[in-house]
């Protein structure tokens, strides 16, 4: 009589596996975080122990300076941004009138206008010597200055309407995306109380749009914070010019991060008012926000008054920049292309779109973590992650130079010590420290347009790729970087026209003898050379136009049109 055998399997490695791939997901994710987070920890230990105590006279002399000017632009600008973005948004969104569908993605293009460039056309058209006075005094006959009143554009106010005019499209596109999402029987029923059109917005649309438009704004007070092109060159005094002057001029690190110091604790207060006022508003979406909306048809005196509203920030943003811009390139090109120019802008090309590469494949891992545990802990990691985005560039630039310069430091040493070879500047004198910088800045953006991404991805998709043997890793490649390549171009496109732009973190942490396009034109500003300037400012502005018609595109595909 044969005895039954019974044969014992041994376990299956597979489980073991998996969860070690996942345990590799989380600790990519925290090292990231880590290191992003490095940058305002140096900050903050420089400022806190720093070799030459400069603060009690920072406080006694150019401080309070620094501060109340900082204060005033960003009032100025939020004021400005609002106003602005408020009516354009309300405008387009909710009223009739020729150009309309021309608006809806135009009032977006001043976005590609760095506050810098914008600057330099301006005093180039509004200066003493510049075509608008010298008309204006060949008209009336004036012979100087003293015969005549006329604004001065080098000052607070001429650069708290430049930032204002390329700043105002982070209002007009999340409140228009607020407004889109709003219900109409909302505004019928408003209507059927009585209520005007004006009464409506003041009491229904701009309360439930409050949290985005409160989002705008305070991205429009950061960029205002993070500003130093337009303020170095109006000779306006803010904590951006304060650190630059403390670290370059005065050759004090320690008090340039102590300023530093100060220009986070604005940004921890921005961030902190704008969670504050909408701490206990919740929203959900209506059942009827996507019929088409029933705009208001006006007469012709209003619909001119709506196209005045949308034409004169549009004009003023983008149409007269772009076209002195296109002007003095026509007649300056000769002189404009030349080696240095084509070797700055394949810099500024190379640069940008290895910074792009990278803080797109860095995102990919901190939202593909997020997917995979999506726990308490990993929420306070994709936070840490985006605390770049928070943090001006001069800042981030002092932050970054720190433990880099740190690093080679120590390595020449030991270098020197063992084998008596001097390794040089490695990490801190090379691009490797503004590919860095800019991916630490730009990180936020590629994490957020990814894992908002991932949230449209059913979980079942998942599911099945791991049914079928697949790791996190190779479901991840095979099945959501197919579904996610639209996202990922977006990010791509709009990180890679954000590093082409950035001036402040670029100026302090470029190599020597290494130019972009943002520091070559920053340099012939600087040397009153505003027409030579001309056609690597069009070339900057040129790259930020395609991002901004994708962005406008992906907004008008929310809600469908009447």
């Amino acid at each position: 009589m044969t005895e039954a055998v019974t044969v014992v399997a041994p376990a299956t490695s597979e489980p073991l596996l998996a969860k070690r791939a996942s345990r590799r997901w989380i600790l990519a994710a925290t090292l990231i975080s880590a290191i992003v987070a490095l940058p305002v920890l140096s900050v903050l230990y420089l400022a806190l122990f720093p070799e030459e105590n400069i603060w009690p006279h920072l406080i006694d002399t150019t401080l309070p300076r620094y501060l109340t000017t900082t204060v005033k632009l960003m009032l100025g600008v939020g004021v400005l941004t609002l106003v602005i973005g408020l009516a354009t948004a309300w405008t387009v969104t909710m009223c009739e009138f020729p150009g309309r569908r021309f608006f809806e993605w135009a009032m977006l293009l001043p976005f590609a206008v760095p506050a810098y460039v914008i600057a330099y056309v301006y005093t180039s058209l509004l200066d003493y010597a510049g075509p608008v006075q010298r008309a204006l005094r060949e008209v009336f006959g004036w012979q100087s200055a003293s015969d005549y009143w006329f604004p001065e554009i080098r000052s607070l106010g001429g650069a708290t309407l430049m930032l204002g005019l390329v700043l105002y499209p982070y209002v007009y596109l999340l409140a228009r995306a607020a407004f889109l999402e709003q219900s109409p029987s909302l505004f019928a029923v408003s209507r059927s109380l009585g209520h005007s059109a004006l009464s409506t917005f003041f009491r229904v649309v701009l309360p439930i749009a409050r949290p985005a438009v409160a989002v705008g704004l305070s991205l429009v007070l950061m960029e205002t914070l993070n500003d130093f092109g337009t303020v170095d060159f109006f000779a306006v005094q803010t904590l951006t010019a304060g650190l630059f002057d403390t670290w370059m001029n005065l050759g004090n690190l320690g008090g340039a991060a102590q300023i530093a110091t100060t220009m986070l604790a604005f940004v921890v207060i921005l961030v902190t008012l704008e969670r504050y006022s909408r701490r206990k508003q919740k929203q959900y979406a209506a059942r009827d926000n996507r019929e088409p909306i029933q705009r208001f048809n006006l007469s012709r005196p209003r619909q001119a008054i709506c196209l005045a509203v949308c034409l004169i920030p549009f004009t003023l943003g983008f149409v007269v920049p772009a076209a002195t811009l296109g002007l003095y390139a026509w007649e300056y090109f000769g002189e404009s292309w030349n080696p240095d120019f084509v070797e700055n802008t394949l810099n500024s090309l190379l640069l940008s779109g290895t910074a792009a590469l990278t803080t797109l494949a860095v995102g990919v891992v901190l939202a593909y973590s997020r997917r995979l545990h999506d726990t308490r802990g990993m929420q306070v990691l994709m936070r840490l992650s985006g605390l770049g985005y928070a943090m001006p560039g001069a800042v981030l630039a002092v932050g970054v130079i720190v433990p880099l310069a740190g690093f080679d430091n120590w390595l020449d040493g030991a270098l020197r010590r063992t084998v008596g070879v001097s390794s040089g500047l490695l990490l801190s004198g090379t691009t490797f420290a503004l590919v860095f910088a800019y991916t630490v800045r730009f990180l936020a953006v590629s994490a957020g347009s990814v894992e908002s991404a991932l949230q449209k991805v059913t979980p079942s998709m998942d599911m099945a790729s791991r049914s079928l043997g697949d790791t996190p890793g190779r479901t991840l490649v095979r099945v959501h970087l197919p579904m996610l390549r639209g996202t990922l171009l977006t990010a791509a496109l709009v990180v890679f026209v954000d590093c082409m732009k950035e001036l402040p973190a670029t100026l302090i942490l470029r190599p020597f003898n290494f130019e972009t396009l943002a520091t070559y034109v920053y340099q012939f500003a600087s040397d009153e050379r505003l027409f030579h300037s001309a056609l690597p400012s069009l070339i900057i502005v040129l790259a930020g136009i395609v991002p901004i018609i994708l962005m406008s595109r992906s907004i008008a595909n929310t809600r469908s049109i009447a």
